[in-house]
């Protein structure tokens, strides 16, 4: 029988850079011809060929529900049949925004736009605007996307400003931007007691999700709050991909703190394309035409994609939603370190609401050069025995996966079964 992923990957090489429009599609880190897909539903996808695998990338985070729940559905189509897009306000943008500022109370005002990186880049630009300083700190493993400044790796030292980590990006731009290791507060609090007046703001994944799942550890978060607060900087919480996943209100919720402005992305499109800033009215302010920071987009609130979001956080604010993805969850990563025990492999995992993080090495990682110690061999050849056996993970050792409401006992302990040979396989 023909392979028509493979078909299709070669033909889309043709046309595009690599076969693909996100790198980490291309397979180049776990190898092998990536699935080319065709349809989902509930907790399952299926590919070219017409194999099905049970979903663990959930489109990198947004399918909390579950692929084409029929509430959402039924909401794009109804959308759809009224108009593609407007360019202009609607009532829907406000019930969104209603929905998100009642859900995440540190919300007072909000800005749609149309990707999690349009969202922290408007959120950088608004830090700069409100503070009047140029310099922004962010963390080595953290992702927000591909805006110039934040596509930068550590420098010389641990409080040196950065360098581009992508070809394009101009060292002038990248030198504003201050990288320090994730969950070590001491640096943090070197960095501030000697550059405090230069600092704009700062920018975190309140719970990593771009080196794998990493935790943060007791008093990190807190102590970016209390610095932030003291030296008049802001505190930014990058929750494109923790929001309406580690907690309805997202990470700050589950950690009781309020961040000063706030992005999100991925559960708010319900699997369209959408991102938000919002925070501090007086800050939010600042954003045109209110104020001087400048900030547009054409398919800003596009009524298609509100209204897929709007579904979503109705079913995802449900009484019980969270408890019960958070159960499943915790099912299946407390299965997957019984099962490598049980062949003797050294691997652990850990989990906070729908989101977890599996990883070829003792304990869980909680620094970027933890995450490096990982076995990446042998989580190559875990991951291709998992999905000839039917299950899709993450195709790279350092990205989060992901539950939705459409997982249940028995997609569980299918995993369950197709790792007890990949444990055994992969050696």
């Amino acid at each position: 029988m023909t392979d028509r992923n493979a078909a299709l990957f070669a033909r889309a090489q043709l046309s595009i850079p690599a076969g693909v429009n996100s790198p980490v599609r291309a397979f180049g880190a776990v190898g092998g011809t990536p699935p080319f897909l065709e349809r989902a539903s509930g907790a399952y996808l299926w590919d070219a060929n017409g194999k099905r695998y049970i979903d663990y990338v959930g489109s990198w985070g947004p399918m909390v529900v579950g692929h084409t729940h029929p509430a959402v559905i039924e909401a794009v189509q109804a959308a759809a049949a009224r108009a593609l897009s407007f360019g202009a306000p609607t009532e829907a943008e406000i019930e969104l925004a209603e929905a998100i500022r009642h859900l995440v109370p540190s919300i007072e005002l909000l800005r749609l736009v149309s990707s999690g990186t349009e969202a922290t880049m408007t959120a950088i630009r608004l830090a700069r605007g409100h503070t009047g300083r140029n310099a922004i700190v962010k963390f080595e493993g953290c992702y927000h996307g591909h805006a110039d400044s934040l596509l930068v790796k550590a420098g010389s030292g641990a409080l040196t400003f950065g360098n581009p980590s992508s070809a394009g990006v101009p060292p002038e731009t990248a030198q504003h931007t201050i990288v320090l290791d994730y969950n070590d507060t001491a640096q943090v609090q070197s960095l501030f007691a000697a550059r405090g007046r230069e600092i704009a703001g700062v920018i975190v994944e309140p719970v990593a999700g771009n080196m794998n799942l990493l935790l943060p550890r007791p008093g990190f978060l807190q102590t970016l709050r209390e610095l932030c607060t003291r030296h008049g900087a802001v505190l930014i919480f990058d929750e494109v991909m923790t929001g309406f996943r580690v907690a309805t209100g997202g990470a700050q919720a589950y950690f009781g703190l309020h961040p000063d402005l706030t992005t999100l992305g991925k559960v708010i499109g319900g699997g369209l394309p959408v991102g938000a800033v919002g925070g501090r009215r007086d800050i939010m302010q600042r954003i045109a035409p209110l104020g001087a920071v400048y900030q547009a987009g054409t398919l800003s609130g596009n009524p298609v994609a509100v209204a897929a979001g709007l579904a979503t956080l109705k079913l995802v604010a449900q009484p019980g939603f969270q408890d019960r993805v958070t159960a499943t969850t915790r099912a299946l990563v407390e299965g997957l370190a019984t099962e490598a025990r049980t062949a003797a492999v050294a691997f652990s995992a850990q989990a906070i609401g729908s989101m977890f993080g599996i990883y070829f090495r003792p304990a869980p990682p909680t620094r970027f050069a933890e995450v490096m110690q990982c076995d990446r061999e042998r989580f190559k050849r875990f991951f291709h025995v998992m999905l000839a056996r039917g299950v899709y993970l993450a195709p790279s050792a350092y990205e989060a996966g992901f539950v939705s409401a459409a997982h249940g006992a028995a997609e569980v302990e299918a995993t369950l079964e197709a790792a007890r040979a990949a444990f055994r396989e992969a050696g």
